[in-house]
């Protein structure tokens, strides 16, 4: 009877043993599956974040892209709206520009030609905040009809996207609100 007690004993400790082990198997498996699983997320993951930086850089281009549309078209505008606001006795000599700011300098036959540029310049919507910089009587004038020098700053109107133009300007991205 203690014979049989020992065998039973190492039966069931035998029994239980193999069950721990088929319980550890199943569960390591369950870890390598869950492992692989997290591997090929940190794979679509990864995927994601270069598709993302994509985005972002064709979005980028993109900018630039309309931006530089936008101005070819703000510069023909600039020059057209230029010529139509130059009064009769005003000579623009030199032009300059930095980003959206204007310096333009010329000659004048009197204060009051200047006076009237500057309020062309004020009336046109392409022009912001004309600003006198100097008109001064010339050293030496090259024209005896214009003998006053001028320079003028502006700004110019930052053009309108098709969207804002449109009236769409303050739409989200995503769905409806």
């Amino acid at each position: 009877s203690a014979l049989l007690t020992a065998i039973a004993g190492v039966a069931i400790v035998f029994l239980v043993s193999m069950g721990f082990d088929r319980a550890q198997n199943q569960q390591n498996m369950r870890n390598q599956a869950i492992q692989q699983e997290i591997s090929r997320l940190q794979r679509q993951i990864r995927r994601i974040a270069e598709l993302e930086e994509t985005r972002a850089r064709l979005l980028s281009r993109k900018a630039i892209i309309e931006d530089l549309q936008a101005s070819r078209s703000l510069t023909v505008e600039m020059l057209d709206q230029l010529a139509k606001t130059v009064p009769m006795g005003i000579t623009l000599n030199a032009m300059s520009q930095q980003g959206m700011n204007l310096r333009l300098s010329g000659t004048a036959q009197s204060n009051a030609r200047v006076s009237a540029y500057l309020q062309s310049l004020t009336d046109n919507e392409l022009f912001l905040n004309p600003d006198l910089t100097y008109v001064r009587a010339a050293s030496e004038p090259e024209n005896i009809q214009e003998p006053y020098d001028f320079s003028v700053g502006v700004t110019l109107r930052t053009p309108a996207s098709e969207a804002e133009e449109a009236g769409f300007d303050d739409i989200d991205e995503g769905g409806s609100q």
